[in-house]
């Protein structure tokens, strides 16, 4: 059975670097990251004639579920060629959308593949900290109103994804220390690997 694994957190809990890592560490695995749309996305901001800003009125209406659908088309259309897909992206709402994921389960079952979602835990302070250091345009807003914007950011494990029977349907990745980091890296490549 194929596999498609959803690399999911909130902003800046190590998403990249992990799932980075997690396909080095896989075999037959596509890499996607739904940030590769950023580009994209600038330019409809641009053609708009709206302020760059990725947690905007604008952003959520015409742009952030197009990016979600556009990368999940290009998951599906690679499982055809390859057993694992993973994607990094917050997934932030649709991880909570308990009727979302059962349709994005119920669709994977028609291609044989199963739904691996994987979950960054990192402390907001350590969030915070990795914003300020990869000083990337797409953090200014949420760096200079950041009280505003930690309100509206989750940083509970969506416990609800768990069932109980299953081994590999929640996983989560402790990542706010190296030593977090090594034994989620290892125990998770075990399971993928082996289940």
């Amino acid at each position: 059975m194929k596999r498609l694994i959803l690399v999911t957190s909130p902003p800046a809990c190590g998403k990249t670097y992990i799932s980075k890592k997690l396909a080095e560490n896989l075999r037959h695995v596509v890499y996607l990251d739904k940030d590769t749309l950023i580009p994209l996305s600038k330019v409809i901001f641009q053609v708009a004639g709206e302020p760059y800003n990725r947690s905007s009125e604008f952003f959520y209406k015409y742009i952030r579920d197009v990016e979600y659908t556009t990368t999940l088309d290009l998951a599906y259309e690679a499982l055809k060629y390859d057993d694992i897909v993973l994607i990094n992206a917050p997934f932030t709402r649709e991880v909570r959308d308990h009727d979302y994921i059962m349709a994005l389960k119920k669709k994977l079952i028609t291609m044989n593949t199963k739904l691996t979602i994987i979950w960054v835990e990192t402390s907001p302070e350590v969030c915070k900290q990795r914003m300020i250091d990869r000083n990337s345009d797409r953090d200014t807003w949420k760096l200079q109103n950041w009280d505003e914007y930690i309100k509206t950011v989750n940083f509970n494990i969506p416990a609800a994804l768990d069932d109980p029977d299953v081994l590999d349907d929640l996983l989560i990745f402790k990542n706010s220390s190296d030593a977090e980091y090594k034994e989620s890296m290892r125990r998770i490549v075990d399971i993928i690997e082996n289940s």
